[in-house]
């Protein structure tokens, strides 16, 4: 809940998926929430948003704690704070040897592929699979119809796997327009979500293996079958093409 500064009224905050940081007002913590849903539904970087409120690792939160959203924490890396639309920087190159080398991607028309379940590429230290086979259907865009990630086609049902090692920060459905959502927490800098899971197969805390089954493919808080995944880089959400193997 979002209590706008300088009002009298209460409003409730409403996240498509689409907003832009929010450094005004303040967030009464409900039951169910971590401090990374929350940084992820107002777009801040958990440890940036955490040392505003003065909350330390392992950043817990509990129900009914006011964190105010109109302080800014120091950025992790230093920086002044990110534009949502923007990479934090520069991408690093792959580890592994690519060959041969790939011209940019320029179509928009979606990516038909069946990548090998053994497919996997490093970038910043993680090494990253697809979460899905299915079809691209829409790519991450700062301009027109904003997309903070990929949408990946499939079948209700279809097993949605992560798409590197970590730990699940969150797992719930108390973000508008995400439907259930996971949050996986890869190390300090990069976050991976996958969104609109008809059910959710892990629980938060726990540590998943990259290619580890964690969610059926699913509608929730959609209007078809898909895959929404994101990754962001000290909370901001980067284009995941990059990262992912090429298809």
């Amino acid at each position: 809940m979002l209590f706008v500064a300088g009002c009298n009224t209460t409003e409730i905050f409403q996240d498509d998926g689409y907003n832009p940081p929010v450094y005004w007002g303040r967030h009464v913590v409900k039951s169910g929430e971590t401090l990374y849903s929350i940084a992820w539904r107002y777009g801040r970087d958990y440890r940036e948003l955490g040392n505003a409120n003065g909350i330390k690792p392992p950043y817990q939160v509990k129900a009914g704690r006011v964190l105010r959203l109109d302080l800014r924490g120091s950025e992790p890396s230093g920086r002044s704070p990110y534009v949502a639309s923007q990479p934090s920087q520069p991408i690093a190159k792959p580890t592994r040897k690519v060959t041969p080398a790939r011209a940019p991607r320029v179509e928009k028309a979606p990516v038909r592929s069946q990548p090998l379940p053994e497919q996997r590429q490093t970038v910043s230290g993680i090494e990253w699979r697809w979460p899905h086979v299915g079809t691209v259907l829409a790519g991450f865009s700062t301009s027109g119809k904003v997309n903070k990630g990929v949408d990946i086609a499939g079948n209700s049902g279809d097993p949605i796997r992560a798409a590197a090692s970590g730990n699940v920060v969150y797992a719930g459905n108390g973000l508008l327009g995400y439907g259930n959502l996971i949050i996986v927490n890869h190390n300090e800098n990069f976050l991976s979500a996958y969104a609109h899971n008809r059910k959710i197969l892990v629980n938060e805390g726990e540590s998943v293996k990259a290619g580890q089954t964690i969610a059926e493919l699913g509608s929730s808080g959609t209007d078809r079958s898909k895959l929404h995944f994101e990754i962001r880089r000290d909370g901001n959400p980067v284009d995941p093409m990059p990262y992912l193997p090429p298809r």
